[in-house]
This record gives C-alpha cells, structure tokens and sequence, in this order.
C-alpha cells in the first residue's frame, strides 16, 4: 500500500506561482511513476503530469510551458511547480502513482492522495 500526502495547495492571484509537494510511503518511490492530476467544480477530473522513475516527464496541453513536474527520490517526493497560473487552474490537485506511467496518464492509477485546492483569483 502506498500512502500520498499532497501539501501546499493555497489561494493566490492570476499570473502568479504555487507549488505542490506529495510526499509518497512506499520505500520503492524511485522505482514508481509519479503524477498530478486535477478537478474544477462540476467537471471531470483530468490529467496533469506525470513523471516516470527515470524522469522523463509529460504534461497536458493545457499546462505545458507553465507547469514542471519533478521528484527527489531521497525525499519520496514529487512537486509541481506551477507558473502563470490562470483562474481555470482552480481546482483539487491530487497526487497518483503507480509502476507504470501509462496507466497514470490512461487514469487508472493506483494509489490517490486526498487532495490539495488550488484557487486561482482572477
């Protein structure tokens, strides 16, 4: 069982920065592929991020450019780095992982953190 703590979700105003940390159980962090995913009010959840074990990393049309997954696997620990942020990036940003990164960016991720909000003020 792998257990996700997302941390440092927040208010903050268009065109500004934010950065959310999860912090993952599982001794074998650094073999698991790690990603982000996110839902506004009143629409479905969808993709964000993922970063797999050897770092490569891809993103949803939406944020490319503006947002940057990344890991430390010392710490058990992927961000996201999230500039330019627009009021449409509000949302709940969950943290998934699981050993392969497809079935992270298909939707089917094994493991789910609880959540952080993040809101974007126009």
């Amino acid at each position: 069982q792998v257990q996700l703590v997302e941390s440092g979700g927040g208010l903050v105003q268009a065109g500004g920065s934010l950065r959310v940390s999860c912090a993952a159980s599982r001794s074998a962090f650094s073999s698991t592929a790690m990603g982000w995913y996110r839902q506004a009010p009143g629409k479905q959840r969808e993709f964000v991020a993922v970063v797999t074990n050897v770092g490569s990393t891809i993103y949803a049309d939406s944020v490319k450019g503006r947002f940057t997954i990344s890991r430390d696997n010392a710490k058990n620990t992927v961000y996201l780095q999230m500039n330019s942020l627009k009021p449409e990036d509000t949302a709940v940003y969950y943290c998934v992982a699981d050993r392969i990164s497809r079935t992270v960016v298909a939707g089917t991720p094994a493991y789910w953190g609880q959540g952080t909000q993040v809101t974007v003020s126009s």
